[in-house]
């Protein structure tokens, strides 16, 4: 399709208007036409003096990607060719927040504005166009390509420009963005360091070194830059609200909450800081003014997708007929925004689900996947071949060449497995214990072997997990030490602590190379249960493969097997806990986990629902009850539209999840 795509382009170019429409009619008509054929579809439409059309072809358009921002600029043009002038401007406003390069939208804006009483708007707007004017051609294209998605076209532009400018601040910040949009968050912070250091008071890049930062869990670091931010500036509420999110971050949840009052004051109704508000006061455990705080955000803000998002997601609040109503209603609106989109179906599925209507909540929850998927670069059999290659290289005869290599603390006890399995219950069980800190899913080990991925030795890469046999035993020790020393930070005073990143079962060669003596718990769940529940579960970032029935099932038999792998060539060195054993003999399993942790009981460990600690996951209610079979079976009412699931598993592992 591509190359028809581009032919059609040309025609468009060379003003075939006519041939070009033609060649469209044919692509747009398939089940799921290209975002592109689309688009082209209603320049053509306007360039035939047929705005009207050029209209029904962005309806589509957005609906399948609601955050292109050059539909959003044609749409402007469309509305202004029939004398729409108000829906022109929003239109061009959306395209301008969606995609900052188009500099169209914003030379559309002012002439707009200019005919009006609107001279402040006309100053900011002229604002924003002169600060894309100063920029350099090459990083105006830059822009244009991240916000169309096309991120590798995107880097090694960026990256070409970069050589003959190294210190030009705008294309560091281009190019640390593109960095972390595509995971390579190490690069990305060095990159926001140095744009910092070189131009201290440029705080467009010190707020981009903050989110940096925070997604590599530096929670101190990145307070003390808001705090610098804040000092500069003590009456800009922006800096205020990133001052308030570190202190989240780094669990001074009372500053937190403290601040966002503050905003709140000047503020009263921004749909931000209360979702923001209401975020903090659920990991506090604050159930009852967490929904407070995102009701009110949807009070303020109609459309506002995370606040709904948010109350579903603590998986206790249950919405009325009148809420699943305006979300039916507002999921409809075709300028709705990409994220509230996706918000809103998923938080929809949970609500018909409540209610059940399962036919209508799988819909929901299928479409909120959909869009995930269409702006997601997984592919499940290059993760399968990933996974084969750890099977393949970290064998039996691997670990007999590495005996008595890294730093031999014993203090991490590694929670792992899949996304909704369990994990979360069984920290809060292992923290309830006086000797066992809980702390985060922490990014560490995935961090260390996105870094070992692209380490050369001798001249040449030789990739990961390949790399770890031409490691020196001292390396191990070292990067054994240096998860102990980078992890403190989200540690109390107890001698033992837990990480529970779940998709560090893919790396458990490298855990017991770096620390041998750590403990590994396994958390399993049935696998429709677990797969299904992931598949309804919005996360965050990092589980990609949720959202597609097939793709999640897949990902479930290979981690299945890599787990045997593992058992197999390091025996005793990782204990299994099932989730359903944990709620039919939850004394019998917490007496034998502190056993593999070397610990004694405490009853305290059974009373784990009484114990009081943050908890930052999607389980963060549920683990603040006492264990019950409501999460078993969850998937049995929804078992006529889990076809491809079943299928991706295999008989072989439904029929023993069943017993048979």
């Amino acid at each position: 399709m591509a190359d028809t795509l581009e032919e059609i382009q040309r025609r468009i170019i060379a003003k075939e208007f006519k041939s070009a429409l033609e060649s469209l009619d044919v692509l747009v008509t398939q089940k799921e036409p290209h975002p592109e054929s689309l688009y082209m579809q209603a320049v053509c439409y306007r360039y035939t003096n047929q705005p009207s059309l050029a209209l029904k072809s962005l309806l589509r358009l957005k609906q399948i990607s609601p955050d292109h921002g050059r539909a959003h600029q044609e749409e402007g043009h469309a509305y202004r060719a029939l004398g729409k002038t108000q829906l022109a401007l929003r239109s061009y406003e959306r395209a301008s927040f969606y995609n900052p390069a188009l500099e169209s939208s914003l030379r559309s804006q002012i002439e707009l504005l200019s005919k009006g009483d609107e001279a402040d708007r006309v100053r900011r707007t002229q604002s924003q166009l002169d600060r894309l004017l100063k920029l350099p051609k090459p990083l105006i294209a830059v822009m244009d390509l991240i916000s169309q998605g096309k991120l590798l076209k995107a880097e090694d532009l960026c990256r070409k420009f970069m050589q003959k400018v190294p210190r030009n601040i705008d294309g560091m910040r281009l190019l640390a963005d593109i960095g972390i949009r595509l995971g390579v968050l190490e690069d990305a912070e060095f990159l926001l360091e140095s744009a910092v250091a070189f131009e201290p008071n440029n705080t467009e890049a010190r707020i981009d070194y903050i989110k940096a930062l925070r997604k590599r869990q530096k929670y101190t670091k990145a307070l003390d830059q808001a705090k610098q931010l804040t000092i500069s500036a003590p009456e800009n509420l922006q800096f205020q609200s990133i001052f308030a999110i570190e202190c989240m971050q780094t669990g001074d949840f009372e500053t937190a909450i403290e601040k966002f009052n503050d905003i709140l004051k000047r503020l009263p109704g921004d749909p931000v800081t209360l979702t923001s508000k209401g975020h903090a006061l659920k990991t506090k455990g604050d159930g009852d003014e967490a929904i407070s705080s995102y009701r009110r955000a949807i009070h303020h803000h109609r459309s506002h997708g995370e606040a709904y998002y948010s109350l579903a997601n603590l998986k206790t609040y249950q919405f009325n007929s009148n809420e699943i109503s305006s979300m039916q209603e507002m999921v409809k609106d075709s300028n709705l925004s990409f994220m509230d989109r996706v918000y809103l179906n998923f938080a929809l599925g949970k609500g018909l689900e409540d209610s059940r209507n399962y036919a209508e909540s799988f819909k929901y929850y299928q479409q909120g996947n959909l869009l995930k998927k269409s702006q997601s670069r997984y592919k499940a059999e290059q993760m399968t071949q990933e996974l084969q290659a750890q099977k393949e290289f970290c064998n039996a005869d691997f670990f007999s060449r590495h005996k008595n290599v890294g730093h031999k603390t014993r203090d991490p006890i590694f929670i792992l497995g899949l996304p909704r399995a369990g994990s979360t219950l069984l920290e809060q069980i292992l923290s309830s214990h006086s000797e066992i800190d809980g702390t985060l899913e922490l990014p560490n080990i995935l961090s260390l072997s996105q870094r070992l991925r692209r380490l050369s030795f001798k001249n040449e890469v030789p990739g990961y997990p390949q790399i770890l046999s031409s490691l020196k035993n001292e390396q191990f020790k070292e990067y054994g030490q240096a998860f102990i020393e980078d992890t403190q930070i989200h540690r109390l005073e107890a001698p033992l602590f837990i990480d529970k990143m779940p998709n560090n079962f893919r790396h458990i060669a490298l855990i017991k190379l770096i620390l041998p003596n750590a403990k590994v718990i396994d958390a399993r769940r049935n696998p429709l249960d677990c797969c299904f529940s992931g598949f309804k579960q919005l996360f965050a970032e990092g589980q990609e493969f949720t959202y597609d029935l097939h793709d999640i099932g897949q990902y479930y038999c290979n981690y299945l097997d890599l787990m045997n792998h593992w058992n197999e060539v390091l025996p005793g060195f990782i204990l299994r806990v099932n989730n359903e054993d944990v709620i039919d003999d939850l004394e019998g399993q917490v007496r034998r986990m502190l056993d593999f942790c070397g610990l004694k009981f405490q009853e305290s460990c059974l009373n784990f629902h009484q114990t009081k600690r943050n908890v930052r996951t999607p389980s963060a209610e549920q683990v603040r009850q006492p264990v019950s079979r409501s999460g078993v079976d969850n998937w049995k009412p929804f078992e006529e539209f889990l076809t491809p699931l079943k299928e991706s598993l295999g008989k072989e592992i439904l029929n023993s999840s069943m017993g048979i």
